[in-house]
Parts: C-alpha cells; structure tokens; sequence
C-alpha cells in the first residue's frame, strides 16, 4: 500500500471518527418531550430564583442604572410605579444572571445528537458568546445610554425642565441594554455558519452593501430612542462586529 492511500485511508477515519455521535441511544419523541420538559423546568426555577435575589437587592441595581441619567430628577406618576419598576429591574436582572444555567440546561438538550466535530465547538461557541454578551452590556451602559440621553438632555435643557418618569426610563434603558448586548452575538452566528459550512467568508463579503443597509435598520429598530447619534453608534458598533466575524471566519479557514 502506497503512503498517498494510508494518508487517504487514515484522513477518511479521522472523518468518520469526529462524525460519530458518541454514546447514541435511541430516544422516542415522547422521551425527548419529557426532557425538554425538565429542561424549561428547571431553567424556569433560576430565573425565579435570579429574580428574586435581584429584587432583594434591587435598589443598588436601580442605583447604577440611574447613574447614566446625569443626576435629572425621576417621577413617579401613579401609584406603585416605582414597585413595577423594581419588579421589571428584578426580572431582567434575574434572567440575566440565570442565563447561563439557561444555556447549560440548552446544552444539556442537544447534547446527545452532537457528533464529535460539533462538540469541539460548544466551548469556544460559548466562551465567546458570554464574553460578547458582556461587551454589548458595558458598550451599552458606558457609550449608548450616556450619548442618547445627554442628547435629549442637551436639545431641551433651555426649554423644559429635566424630570422624567421612572417606568419609561427604565423602559429606554433596560431595552437598549439588552438589545444592544443581543446584537453583539453577530459574530457567533458567522463562525457558526462559517464552521458548519453554511455561508463562507467570501459570500458574507459579497454581501456587504445588504450588512450596511440591514445595520442601518438594525439600529433604527433596537435603539428606543429616536437620536440619530445613538442609532450611528449601534449601527457602527454593529458593521465592526460583522466585519471582525468575517477576519475570524477567515482565519478558520472558511
């Protein structure tokens, strides 16, 4: 037997190899009904425990969101707004904080129809996805929530006094913290569909001028606000993400 066919022979292994679903078993629907059952279960119990660890502490939370509002004064203009208010902070908080036990109990689903190739993605996949996660919150905190409120603050300060409700407040910036940080996950989606061969880099280029129109509306349609500034942060924030996402599919080698 010739090299070229034992190095054909052994690649053609290696391949059947990290194809292979590892301890496959077969499993009715009805069994997979019953898993995914105490999958939500079970992720159901974090988040009410994250959301009411959240609402004992939630004043502190409330605190730091505040913080951004560059000391404007907050109403509170019926009855028991400010209690709904923490109750939306608690709840957001809590899924935030109970998220990652949410993607284990996900992981723990899909786990067993996972050949061997795609369990060496889960890790990385994850890792990233957390820390860019994480990014778009501190992005958002830091970079948009300050710009679009320092731009409402500025266009009426010689015209109206600065006292805003607090429910439509936390509205603003709870949504934009957690649609900015979702936005963020754009480059796991590329390496997913680059890994999987779905989309390659070269046809994600090709498809540039579509990311900056779909950016545009993107930022048009997350950001609460309607500022132009704000919205040119997150659409730039997001062009930069797509585009790094293509570097990164790149240096895979798709």
């Amino acid at each position: 037997m010739s090299p070229v066919e034992t190095s054909t022979e052994r690649d053609r292994a290696d391949s059947d190899y990290l194809n292979e679903i590892p301890d496959e078993k077969e499993m009715s629907i009805f069994d997979h009904l019953e898993e995914l059952r105490w999958r939500i279960f079970y992720s159901l119990i974090a988040v009410g425990v994250g959301i009411i660890g959240c609402f004992i502490f939630v004043r502190p939370i409330v605190e730091i969101l505040q913080v951004p509002a560059q000391g404007v004064k907050f109403l509170q203009l019926a009855p028991g707004e400010y209690f709904f208010v923490s109750i939306k902070v608690a709840g957001y908080s809590g899924l935030l904080i109970a998220s990652p036990f949410i993607v284990y109990q996900i992981l723990l689903f899909i786990l067993p129809g996972l050949t061997r190739k795609e369990r060496r993605l889960l890790v990385p996949v994850m890792v990233g996805s957390t820390l860019l996660f994480g990014v778009g919150l501190v992005f958002a905190y830091y970079a948009l929530v300050p710009a679009a409120l320092k731009f409402f603050i500025n266009y009426g300060e010689d015209v109206v006094d600065q006292m805003w409700s607090i429910d439509l407040y936390f509205r603003f910036v709870l949504l934009l913290l957690f649609s900015t940080a979702l936005a963020f996950q754009i480059p796991i989606i590329q390496v997913l569909l680059g890994l999987l061969g779905i989309v390659s880099s070269n046809v994600m280029i090709a498809g540039w001028r579509y990311v900056v129109l779909g950016s545009v509306v993107l930022g048009a349609i997350l950001t609460p606000s309607t500022d132009p500034l704000t919205q040119s942060l997150l659409a730039g924030a997001v062009l930069s993400l797509y585009f790094g996402g293509i570097g990164v599919v790149k240096l895979l080698g798709r």
